[in-house]
C-alpha cells in the first residue's frame, strides 16, 4: 500500500502562482508513472499532468505553458507549480501513482482562483 499526502493547496488570485507537492511513501523512482488530477463538482476527475519513466512529462491542453511537473525522487516527491492561475482552475487536486496493476490517490487539496 503506497500513501500519498498532498499539500500546498489553498485560496489565490487570478494570475497568481501556487505549487503543490505529494509525498509517496515508497520511492518514487520506482512509481514509474506519477500524475496530477483534478476534480470540480459534477464533473469527472481530468487529467492535469503527469510524469513517467526518464522524466517524461505530458500536460492537459487547459495548462500547457502554465503548469510545470517535477519529480524528486530523493525527497520522494513529485510537484506541480501552477502559474498564471485562472478562475477556472479551481477544482480539489489529486495525487495519483501507478505500479503495474496497482494504483493509488491522495485524499486531495482544494485549490481555488479566486479574486
Amino acid at each position: 500500500q503506497v500513501q500519498l499526502v498532498e499539500s500546498g493547496g489553498g485560496l489565490v488570485q487570478p494570475g497568481g502562482s501556487l505549487e503543490l507537492s505529494c509525498e509517496a511513501s515508497m520511492s518514487t523512482f520506482m512509481l514509474r508513472y506519477m500524475a496530477w488530477y483534478r476534480q470540480v463538482p459534477g464533473k469527472e476527475r481530468e487529467l492535469v499532468a503527469s510524469i513517467s519513466t526518464g522524466h517524461v512529462t505530458d500536460y492537459a491542453d487547459s495548462v500547457k505553458g502554465r503548469f510545470t511537473i517535477a519529480k524528486d525522487n530523493a525527497k520522494r516527491t513529485i510537484s506541480l507549480q501552477m502559474t498564471s492561475l485562472k478562475d477556472e482552475d479551481t477544482a480539489v487536486y489529486y495525487c495519483y501513482a501507478r505500479l503495474g496493476a496497482n494504483e493509488w490517490w491522495g485524499q486531495g487539496t482544494q485549490v481555488t482562483v479566486s479574486s
